[in-house]
């Protein structure tokens, strides 16, 4: 499992006085007022800063970081993906799971066969849409309903599915 959430990239400095644009990624930007620190993924090293004010322009974050009071001291984080620990991510009902911990995980169908592994999830409106790669380098596309998603096994990293008549090319 993550030990750590991206929550956006920062785009852009806002204004001079230290500033950055967020671009978030979750549904629930206010989640950011509830943040006390962040860190600043660069160049695979972790950066922690201590979160002074969040407002919002648009679909952005605008951030406001203690001791980094000019845009020159912003400029160089243009780019890089703010993170959080998994702790303070935010508590899921039972039987939903973060896209982070399900990337990757080995895709088998109820008679054990390999499908492949989950390479991505798009949302699609009213379910998830499972993007799997096979073997041969295809991609199959599940939805995540609980007719094909059978089982979700993240200690064993696998998900058991049931494939409907003409989800895959025979």
């Amino acid at each position: 499992m993550q030990k750590y959430f991206e929550v956006g990239q920062i785009v852009n400095t806002f204004g001079i006085n230290g500033t950055v644009k967020v671009k978030p990624f979750t549904d629930e930007i206010e989640r950011f007022e509830e943040l006390k620190n962040v860190l600043i993924d660069k160049n695979n090293k972790l950066i922690k800063c201590e979160i002074e004010n969040v407002k919002y322009q648009k679909q952005m974050v605008l951030l406001k970081f203690k001791g980094l009071d000019n845009i020159n001291q912003v400029e160089q984080y243009k780019g890089c993906y703010l993170k959080i620990e998994r702790k303070y991510a935010k508590k899921l009902p039972e039987g939903t799971y973060f896209i982070a911990d399900l990337i990757g995980l080995n895709v088998f169908t109820e008679d054990g066969k390999l499908l492949g592994y989950l390479e991505d999830i798009y949302n699609a409106g009213s379910s998830d849409i499972y993007v799997v790669k096979t073997e041969l380098g295809k991609q199959v596309l599940l939805p995540s309903i609980k007719e094909v998603i059978k089982q979700v096994d993240l200690e064993n990293e696998k998900i058991i599915v049931h494939l409907l008549k003409g989800l895959v090319e025979d």
